[in-house]
């Protein structure tokens, strides 16, 4: 004989703890409520007007994005701390004529380098024209003015260069901007009014699908607006701590936290909304059922914040500064987000009652029984009792199809070039090709050598004699210190000028003297130093993050089996998910990636994916503890499964509007990332896991027993089944 919960009759104090009971009741409170809701407001007031000032405090120098120790940021310190290179950024401004240049052209080249001095174009002095053997192009090398707390300066900057050089251009003659100032300057103009455009396409996207799971007019608004509004106090504290207590943020980090505010937000909004759905069915007292609601999902909520927290916090192990960075802001937009959905959220719902639910409204009826929830839950309830049936060639079947899709890996090549970062031709890759087609493809980005007067001798001669170099001379002495500028044989971004910066440096190093202590920089170094430095975050970062998953699920479960088990399904999830990409990345024309996808994949789908498994596994605990373990497994899987899904797809959703952006990264960011939630939404949680809990029994939960917990089984309810399978 199964007991009801009656109207008004508090749960018992063995089912949630005396934080998790006191916390529901002050956001629940009849009066309470109100006073959350000012607080908010209050937050709010202040937090709208900082999260403004978010882009004054970026620090987006060129150490900001680079490995710590790595010499490439060496040399940048040295250039600007000993040559005054801050503030300036280098273009070439590529003139070329297939059938030869002409004296005209020349002269037009001759006078654009006075033009763009006289006219404050150039930041400092422009060298004397190169012109190619062939007589067919000539570049100018322009260093342009930057600002890295503001990326129009440089951006307009290299618009009106560009403007300069193309004007009174002889017919026929090619003119295009290149560089790192010109490659900069395209970024900017493709990311130019995204930020807006992008917002919207997101939110739209969200609004729709919460439309579509809420089949309310009016219940989609909340959620929308706490995060939205939950997003405003985050970018505000970050201010705050970046102005007066030395954080660093960064365009990355900034963008970062706000795509995993919104992520995280709405997955913890679904499901404390959707609890709160069952229990006004259960409950004639809006405020009693937000209680009850808000205690059962504060144990997952909490452990999800937490296990993201600590995850990104352990991003200040990274070698990228740019990764050290992120891990403090993320954390932080995590926290905030967590006490927005736990207090502002509730507080809300429960002040506008039960008709934001319109027209499916739920009501509540003396027996507990409403055909609606119960419909709710039809879909599911034939999933899980398609589990519940075939538990084992279901999880066979499931990891089959996941090895399967992470062969797929196999195809991945990293060493992205810069012609291969944008989706559409851009004027600096165009002028990067003219140089590789009439000039030694190093001239544009020439390595850049540092060292000592006194070694700057010997260093010349070494860097000379070096296979890979097709020439080097001293270019600037000061301070104590000589740059000497070596032309590569091969583009800069290629693996071949980066081996050849390896000689490089390894010949440097076994020198005598001061030469011995030479600083390699340039373009090809930074992108060498990236890729390496890349490379070890992987070998440190993923296996640490995936012991912080493991910790936090032994401790919410209070178990060792199934968290194990759920860490390799979370691993096997993301090779999945990298070698679907991969076959995506193929298909669609843009194989190569750049190393940092990796790592920041994994971060997302671990840090947002994990969101699912604690949702459903929090859930099967409690029902375990009240129904046993097969009934408890898949009702678990029943009344979490419309919520997760729902919160899946619109994580997907929302990372596939990164495909509009014109660059080869947001496009595989996007592509990878909402691959691997499907993966993980449809096939991991919904069909893998909860086999596998079944196929190992009760065992799953050792060495806990939640079927010997003192469950509060008045809770019971027809209007959750009570046998499935």
């Amino acid at each position: 004989m199964t007991r009801h919960r009656t109207s008004g009759a508090p749960p018992s104090p063995s089912t949630a703890g005396t934080f998790a009971r006191t916390y529901a009741r002050v956001v629940a409170g009849r009066r309470t409520k109100w006073a959350v809701l000012v607080l908010w407001v209050l937050l709010i007031g202040v937090g709208g007007s900082l999260a403004a000032k978010l882009g004054d405090v970026q620090n987006n120098e060129a150490e900001t994005w680079l490995p710590t120790n790595a010499q490439a940021t060496r040399a940048v310190k040295i250039a600007e701390d000993y040559f005054q290179d801050k503030g300036r950024v280098g273009a070439v401004v590529v003139y070329a004529r297939e059938d030869g240049l002409t004296d005209v052209d020349l002269a037009k080249v001759n006078a654009d380098r006075q033009r763009f001095v006289a006219n404050s174009l150039a930041a400092a002095d422009v060298p004397p024209v190169t012109v190619a053997a062939d007589r067919k192009a000539a570049f100018l090398s322009v260093p342009v003015k930057s600002d890295q707390s503001d990326n129009s300066v440089l951006g307009d900057g290299v618009k009106r260069l560009r403007d300069a050089a193309g004007q009174d251009a002889p017919a026929g003659l090619d003119v295009k901007i290149a560089g790192q100032a010109g490659n900069i300057a395209d970024f900017i103009d493709v990311y130019s009014g995204m930020d807006g455009a992008l917002m919207a396409a997101t939110l739209g996207l969200v609004a729709v699908f919460l439309l579509f799971t809420y089949r309310s007019p009016i219940l989609w608004l909340i959620p929308l607006l706490s995060v939205g509004l939950a997003s405003q106090v985050a970018s505000a504290v970050v201010y705050l701590l970046a102005k007066h207590a030395g954080l660093t943020v960064n365009g990355q980090s900034a963008y970062v936290l706000v795509v995993l505010v919104l992520g995280v937000g709405t997955d913890y909004a679904l499901l404390l909304i959707a609890r709160y759905r069952e229990e006004l069915h259960r409950q004639e007292d809006r405020h009693e059922a937000m209680e009850y609601a808000l205690r059962r999902c504060l144990p997952a909520i909490t452990a999800s914040a937490a296990t993201v927290g600590i995850a990104t916090i352990c991003l200040v192990f990274g070698s990228m500064n740019s990764t050290r960075g992120l891990g403090p802001v993320v954390a932080l937009g995590v926290v905030i987000v967590y006490f927005a959905m736990t207090t502002l959220l509730p507080a809300f719902l429960v002040v506008l009652g039960r008709w934001v639910f319109w027209p499916f409204t739920p009501r509540y009826s003396a027996d507990h029984v409403d055909s609606s929830a119960e419909k709710e839950h039809g879909f599911w309830a034939r999933v899980s009792g398609f589990v519940g049936r075939r538990p084992r060639p279901i999880w066979i079947g499931a990891t089959l199809v996941l090895v399967a899709l992470a062969f797929g890996a196999m195809s991945l090549s990293t060493g992205q070039t810069q012609a291969e970062q944008f989706t559409k031709k851009v004027d600096s890759v165009a002028g990067q090709d003219l140089i590789a087609r009439h000039f030694p493809a190093g001239s544009s980005a020439p390595a850049d050598v540092y060292v000592k007067d006194g070694g700057a001798t010997a260093a010349l001669a070494v860097v000379q004699q070096v296979p890979g170099i097709t020439s080097a001379s001293t270019i600037a002495t000061k301070n104590g210190w000589t740059r000497i500028e070596a032309v590569l044989k091969d583009a800069p971004d290629t693996q071949a000028a980066r081996s050849t910066v390896e000689h490089l440096r390894t010949a440097l190093a076994s020198n005598q003297g001061e030469a011995k202590s030479a600083v390699v920089g340039g373009q090809t170094a930074v992108a060498l130093d990236t890729s390496d430095a890349q490379s070890e975050e992987e070998k440190l970062l993923i296996p640490l993050i995936l012991a912080v998953v493991l910790i936090m699920l032994i401790i919410l479960l209070r178990a060792l089996t199934a968290p194990l088990v759920l860490l390799l399904s979370v691993v096997l999830s993301y090779t999945a998910a990298v070698g679907s990409a991969a076959l995506l990345f193929h298909a669609v024309g843009h194989p190569r990636i750049d190393r940092g996808l990796l790592l920041f994949g994994f971060l997302f789908l671990v840090a947002l994916g994990v969101d699912y498994t604690i949702f459903l596994m929090t859930r099967a605990r409690e029902e375990v503890g009240k129904r046993g373990h097969r009934d408890g497994v898949l009702t678990s899987l029943t009344v979490t499964g419309g919520v997760i899904t729902s919160a899946g797809l619109v994580l997907a959703a929302t990372f596939s509007v990164l495909a509009a952006i014109p660059t080869v990264a947001s496009l595989q960011q996007g592509l990878l990332v909402a691959v691997g939630i499907l993966l993980d939404t449809f096939i991991v949680r919904s069909l893998l896991i909860p086999a596998l809990a079944l196929e190992l029994g009760p065992r799953f939960w050792r060495p806990g027993h939640p079927e010997r917990a003192k469950a509060d089984r008045s809770i019971v309810s027809p209007a959750e089944p009570a046998r499935l399978g």
